[in-house]
Order: C-alpha cells, then structure tokens, then sequence
C-alpha cells in the first residue's frame, strides 16, 4: 500500500514500479482485490507471480530461518540498460521506507545526469560532491586560488572533497 500511494511520485521521475511474490496470481486478485474493498487504495502496478521461486532465488530474497513460506521484504532498482544499480533488503518484521526509496532515486537519477556523487543524507536541492581529480595537473587546478570563484554555490574542504549546486528534475 505505501508503494501505492507514491506510485504518482516514482511515475514523475520515470520509475516503473513492479511487485514480485511467490504467491500465485490467483492470490495476488485476492490481495489486491481485498486491499482496495478494506483500505480504498488502489494497487496501480503490476505483481507478478515466482511460484517456482526462481527469481526470488536470484535476486537472494529468500532467507534461510527466515521463513519457510515467505521472502524477505526486498527493493531493487534497475536503470534503464538492466543493471542493478541498488538493493535494500528488509526482514519481514520491519517496513520499508518509502522516503529513502524516492531519496535513493533522485540520488541516482541526479548522479547519472551530472557524473558526480551524493553525499550522505542527500536531498534533491542539497550540493553534490564533483569527481575526484585523476591527474597532478587537476589536483593543482584544485588547489589554485582562482578554482571554483566563477561558479556560485561552490566549496572545496580540499583538492579531492568539493561540493557544487546542480539543478534537479
């Protein structure tokens, strides 16, 4: 249900969103179904049926001890070309964050869009940290007096750790 009501928000950032279970599709009707009469939301995505659990089996959702019927609460995110660019695993006693997931998307989108990193903690709006330089010529750039003067909202704690302002979607 959490997923469901930031289904609208994964859709602005161009996220499909997909459920898996080990049930079978006949129960996931019933589920959904049941949700929607009980709570009135809406499941909007689609939740396909692993009875032969093969791909619950790949992706390590099923945890020995864990639970012999159920796997693991698990979130994977695949970019656009299929590589799996991030897994948060959860215990089945404990919910998801649905914050971290949309934070954890925009720190991605935001990262491939500019080729920089995120910072613990990252927000959209929040500063992002430029690549490392790779060469002595660059570390001297860096530590010139005249680096970063021309670009508002830039900080560098020191040659490899600087911060600058991006436009996010």
């Amino acid at each position: 249900m959490a997923f469901a009501e930031i289904y609208p928000q994964l859709q602005e950032r161009h996220v499909e969103l997909l459920g898996l279970s080990v049930d079978s599709v006949t129960s996931h009707i019933a589920w959904v179904r049941n949700i929607e009469e009980k709570t009135g939301v809406t499941i909007p995505f689609p939740v396909i049926a692993d009875l032969d659990r093969q791909v619950a089996t790949a992706y390590g959702m099923v945890m020995p001890g864990e639970s012999k019927t159920e796997t693991s609460r698990c979130v994977f995110v695949i970019d656009p070309h299929g590589v799996l660019r991030a897994m948060i695993y959860y215990p089945l006693t404990t919910g998801r964050n649905m914050d971290e997931i949309l934070r954890l998307v925009d720190a991605l989108q935001a990262t491939d869009a500019n080729q920089v990193a995120t910072p613990a903690n990252w927000r959209a709006g929040d500063k992002v940290i430029i690549p490392t330089p790779t060469t002595m010529e660059l570390v001297s750039e860096r530590l010139s007096e005249e680096f970063g003067r021309d670009i508002e909202g830039f900080e560098c704690v020191d040659w490899y750790l600087c911060k600058k302002s991006i436009k996010t979607s």
